[in-house]
């Protein structure tokens, strides 16, 4: 927000510099980005006095002119020109070869149709100055002293202005005058609010001529005010330069006044041809699905059904808080004009802003949720500036439609609670008096203040806030710097912090690297894993403000995140991949006032030189580490990212909580990747549930061991877990432990068959174990094997 200091003095009377105004507003708590001064830019232009003008022999619109740019008549430079405004023994502001002017405008000599120009001959506009009546050179009093520099000659380029950087918190100092309020109450000095007095001098009323209807509570308030016999002239120079120094080109009286009022109020006007609101009637209201419309910058934008719209009975024109219509807008042949004064829903005006890749002025200030008593005073203060530039004539009565009025609020605080909170010990009626200077009128009863906090302050709302307001006004500065009371008390990691850490170790000490991706997605991934119209993971939860449709739902599946992980590896030819990450997935409530459930999710992914049972032994080593072991594995089918055959979840108490398994092909070539993709989704809140950190020793065994090797041949479609499940039930408290050590399909091997091998050993804890003790468990195993899945010994 830039504050042109010529500005601010019209409300405060500021008797200090600029730099040192804005340091002060710094210590007031207002972050000044920087003080900026016109005649900064402005360098190497001096008075020039024309002693001679002749024209170009080759070029019928130049002239050459000889310029005294010094103190005697020898100091002349030859400039050639287009100008046609000046005469001989006019004196001109002159830009001499290597100077510069403001936008970074550098002049050096050079040739004009043959004819050499030693520097520059300026207008005001090229000075940085409003364009005077008279279109051409500026021409400077006669009296000006010649060869000077040209910011001692011209006050104007003095004019100061201040940047400040405003939080959105703040929507009150979007504007210049909020920042005189805040200047005031800085140097204690009184706020003088403009003039907002006006005659209403036509005998038809405006309820006579119009209608308005607000039809969607995203408007709060809408105010119209109608100017009849309206001449379209230029604004007067005051005007023109605030607006110039504030960043804003001027264009006409009634178009220079909307936006005089948006820079000074910080309320957004519009003004639209009285001629083209046909209907009589103005709507607030949606645009409809696909809507076309025409703005004022000649480009035509698609409206959707969140676009709030001005509408001229069913026609559109006006997008609410942006931008107004070509089919509109005022024109230099205008003798009627509607201005609008209009509070909208911050959040609309943003999203929509968004959505149509169009910020404006307007648009900027309304998504900080403005206030709607804004409104009125900007209102009063637009037809004074009519009735002061003789612009037209202002209609009897106004259109207020407000259909919820926003209320002051009130707040009691404790003066020793913003004592003690600051480490600061000020009286209670300095404390009234800092919060007076900020228009915060307060009472004192007692130890309390008694606050009224006026609607433009929508920022204060508890205790803590008005604390801050005192101490910005006593001065950061003049509070003193104390040390952290603290008292100390012995922290650390909670189990759930506890069992992640383990986990993270567990993946590291696996070789794999560990990746972040974003939570958000986008709905294109559900079919990239081949999820099925139907499928439960295709109910989400949307984003309202989404970045774009690629990060526009959250995710109920960690897939898709993995497996682009692995395809980015995979298109930058790294042959061996590792990862694994810790996120959540988002599980929409049936609810929709409820919050949705978040699961964490343990993903690992691998492709190059591995396949399941690397993969396998990972989950594995997992388990063990955080002290799963009673878990049961099951062949899984359903999953359809998953390859069929090649998948399987893992179980604890009866709950799946594990799937693990190669990727179906289809789903890699989605993903771009010609590699076996092996992936495993852990639900971790289970494994927060049940893990055990607690580390159980046992002594070494006294007694020997009994080592058997068992091999046999069973059906192909027999699982490994079913197997030894019947060697643990059937081997009783002596089997210490149950080894794979081989599986054979082959030559000598029949169709639809497999070898499977394995090695039990036997242990007693309190006795050695005979030959028929091993034996007699050994067989009972073997039988139960022959039994029940019809095991055949090799």
């Amino acid at each position: 927000m830039k504050a042109p200091v010529k500005w601010l003095k019209d409300y405060v009377d500021i008797d200090i510099s600029p730099k040192e105004l804005g340091a002060k507003l710094t210590l007031s708590g207002s972050n000044v980005e920087e003080v900026i001064s016109n005649s900064d830019e402005i360098q190497k232009v001096v008075t020039g006095k024309l002693l001679k003008i002749e024209k170009h022999p080759d070029a019928e619109k130049l002239v050459i002119c000889q310029v005294q740019v010094g103190k005697t008549e020898d100091e002349t430079v030859q400039i050639v020109t287009g100008a046609a405004n000046m005469k001989e023994g006019d004196i001109v502001p002159t830009a001499l070869n290597g100077s510069m002017l403001p936008n970074g405008i550098k002049i050096k000599k050079g040739k004009l149709r043959g004819v050499m120009s030693n520097g520059m001959m300026c207008s005001s506009e090229e000075l940085g100055l409003p364009e005077k009546e008279v279109h051409g050179l500026m021409i400077l009093d006669k009296d000006t002293e010649v060869g000077i520099d040209i910011k001692l000659a011209l006050d104007e380029l003095e004019d100061s202005v201040i940047d400040f950087e405003i939080t959105s918190n703040r929507a009150d100092c979007f504007s210049v005058l909020g920042l005189a309020r805040e200047t005031a109450a800085t140097l204690n000095k009184e706020l003088k609010y403009p003039n907002i007095s006006f005659n209403e001098n036509s005998e038809e009323k405006i309820e006579d001529l119009l209608e308005v209807e607000i039809k969607n509570n995203l408007c709060r308030r809408y105010m119209a005010k109608m100017i009849k016999n309206v001449t379209i002239a230029p604004s007067p120079l005051w005007m023109q330069e605030r607006l110039i120094l504030s960043g804003i080109r001027p264009i006409n009286n009634i178009v220079d006044i909307t936006n005089f009022i948006n820079v000074e109020l910080g309320q957004p006007m519009h003004a639209f041809d009285s001629r083209q609101i046909m209907s009589k009637k103005i709507i607030v209201d949606i645009a409809c699905e696909n809507e076309k419309f025409t703005t004022l910058d000649e480009k035509e934008r698609m409206l959707n059904k969140e676009t709030l719209c001005i509408k001229d009975g069913d026609r559109t024109v006006a997008i609410a808080g942006i931008m107004g219509g070509l089919n509109s807008e005022v024109l230099d042949d205008t003798t009627e004009v509607i201005f609008e004064f209009a509070n909208f829903n911050g959040d609309n005006i943003r999203k929509t802003s968004s959505y149509l890749n169009l910020r404006t002025e307007a648009s900027t200030k309304y998504e900080k949720d403005l206030d709607p008593s804004l409104t009125e005073y900007a209102m009063k203060r637009a037809c004074h500036l009519i009735e002061e530039l003789n612009a037209g004539e202002i209609v009897n009565g106004t259109i207020d439609v407000y259909p919820c009025k926003k209320e002051a609020h009130s707040l009691i605080v404790d003066s020793n609670y913003i004592n003690s909170f600051l480490g600061i010990d000020i009286s209670k009626e300095d404390m009234k008096e800092y919060l007076d200077r900020l228009e915060l009128e307060t009472t004192i009863q007692d130890e309390d203040l008694n606050i009224n906090v006026p609607t433009f302050r929508g920022d204060i709302n508890i205790k803590q806030d008005v604390a801050e307001e005192v101490a910005r006004i006593y001065g950061y500065n003049n509070i003193p710097s104390t040390l952290i009371r603290s008292v100390g008390e012995k922290g650390g990691k909670n189990q759930k912090q506890k069992i992640e850490d383990k986990v993270i170790e567990l993946m590291l000490n696996s070789h794999l690297n560990q990746s972040i991706s974003y939570s958000f997605v986008s709905p294109k991934v559900f079919d990239k894993i081949l999820l099925d119209e139907t499928s439960e993971l295709r109910k989400v939860v949307k984003i309202k403000n989404p970045l774009g449709e690629d990060f526009s739902i959250m995710r109920t599946t960690t897939i898709p995140s993995m497996m682009e992980a692995l395809s980015r590896n995979y298109s930058r030819n790294n042959e061996i991949v590792r990862l694994f990450e810790i996120g959540k997935i988002y599980i929409p409530s049936e609810d929709i006032n409820e919050l949705p459930e978040e699961r964490n999710i343990l993903t690992i992914g691998l492709y190059g030189n591995c396949d399941y049972f690397n993969l396998k032994g990972i989950i594995e080593n997992l388990l063990e580490g955080v002290g799963i072991s009673k878990y049961e594995l099951k062949r899984e089918n359903n999953n359809v990212s998953y390859h069929p055959g090649k998948t399987a979840a893992i179980l604890l108490n009866k709950e799946p909580f594990i799937t693990l398994g190669e990727i179906h092909p289809d789903v890699a070539e989605n993903y771009g990747v010609d590699e076996d993709c092996f992936i495993a989704e852990v639900n971790l809140d289970i494994i927060y549930k049940n893990a055990s950190l607690d580390n159980k020793y046992r002594p070494l065994p006294k007694f020997p061991a009994v080592t058997r090797d068992i091999a046999f041949l069973v059906d192909d479609e027999i699982l490994v877990s079913d197997i030894y499940s019947i060697m643990k039930k059937k081997g009783g408290n002596i089997v210490e432990s149950i080894k794979l050590f081989d599986v054979y399909k082959g030559k000598q091997i029949p169709d639809g068959k497999k070898s499977i091998a394995y090695s039990i050993v036997y242990r007693a804890e309190n006795k050695t174990l005979t030959d028929k003790e091993v034996n007699k468990v050994h067989s009972k195993i073997l039988s139960s094997l022959e039994y029940q899945i019809g095991a055949e010994l090799r």
